[in-house]
């Protein structure tokens, strides 16, 4: 397994300018006076799509093959992942095939047939989405790009974090979701490159702690399907590639409960004025409820998106 390198997010990072938007980095005093630190929130709910995922899809999309092209591309995912390889597929010009979990939020499978993707689904608890990708995959000579154990999306993630400190400078502390870990990892190769004495912490939810117990056990370890409301964080494992990053990079992985994303989530919608999605405030979480000491540090926060059903968003701040 080649060792990714921060060269390649500045790759990455060429490749999707002028497509992917250059999302805005906020402030909010009331933030700080709750951590006891400045905080800067790089806010991926205003990203195409509406998460960070289109960096990663469009990046690794944009260096397919013409012979790729042709075929198309098919992918698995719970949302994000999903309506991102299908808006770049749209704009590149190729089909795309996406296996999603018949639970998935209704808003995400609407967004994602949307942008005109074909939407197969699967049950998450009972079938292997990743089997169904490679023998789709196969069936159909399609480019399978996974939605985080894969060097190009990967790459495009870590863009985000690279325009973060790019805008907000020099931080003490890097506070990022972790589902599957590509943010995660894109992020520390970013952060490592570019502010060195920065701790980097991976955040995930309580009842999924996968990458927390890879982290410090050495390994990748698998788990059921966590029951969380952070739905984009509903995964078994993380990836193999992430992996290899995080270990070497990543400081520390901590969690948050479900109680703390939705204060977290009330927050930003009465005091920013943004909907942010469950998975999105797992940063946020540990910032606002003290998971993480910060107090005198300047600290950058990944907002991964803001894609969440409005029904469902007034129940849980209700």
């Amino acid at each position: 397994m080649a060792q990714l390198q921060f060269s390649e997010i500045e790759k990455a990072a060429a490749r999707i300018k002028g497509v992917a938007h250059r999302t805005p980095v906020l402030t909010s005093r009331t933030a700080d006076d709750m951590a006891r630190a400045r905080l800067f929130f790089k806010c991926e709910n205003f990203q195409r799509s509406g998460a960070f995922k289109f960096r990663g899809a469009y990046n690794a999309l944009s260096k397919f093959s013409d012979e790729q092209r042709r075929a198309g591309v098919v992918t698995f995912s719970s949302g994000n992942h999903a309506q991102a390889i299908a808006l770049s597929a749209s704009l590149l010009g190729m089909a795309s095939a996406i296996i999603m979990p018949r639970d998935a939020p209704a808003l995400k499978v609407a967004a994602t047939k949307g942008y005109g993707a074909e939407v197969i689904v699967y049950d998450r608890y009972k079938e292997d989405r990743e089997a169904i990708g490679r023998r789709m995959a196969q069936e159909r000579g399609m480019t399978l790009i996974p939605p985080y154990d894969h060097p190009d999306v990967i790459c495009g993630q870590g863009t985000a974090t690279m325009e973060l400190i790019e805008d907000a400078g020099q931080l003490d502390v890097l506070l990022v979701c972790v589902g599957g870990g590509g943010l995660l990892a894109g992020s520390a190769l970013a952060a490592s490159a570019q502010s060195p004495h920065c701790r980097i912490i991976g955040v995930e939810p309580e009842a999924g702690n996968d990458a927390q117990q890879s982290l410090r056990g050495g390994a990748v370890v698998h788990i059921a399907v966590p029951d969380t409301i952070a739905d984009g964080a509903m995964v078994t494992h993380i990836g193999e590639h992430n992996f290899e990053v995080i270990r070497r990079d990543v400081d520390d992985i901590v969690t948050v409960s479900d109680a703390q994303l939705v204060a977290t989530m009330k927050f930003f919608a009465e005091r920013m004025k943004m909907i942010v999605e469950p998975t999105g405030c797992l940063g946020a979480a540990a910032a606002l409820h003290g998971v993480v000491p910060l107090e005198g540090k300047r600290v950058g926060i990944l907002i991964s998106g803001g894609n969440v059903d409005l029904a469902r968003f007034a129940r849980l701040v209700a």
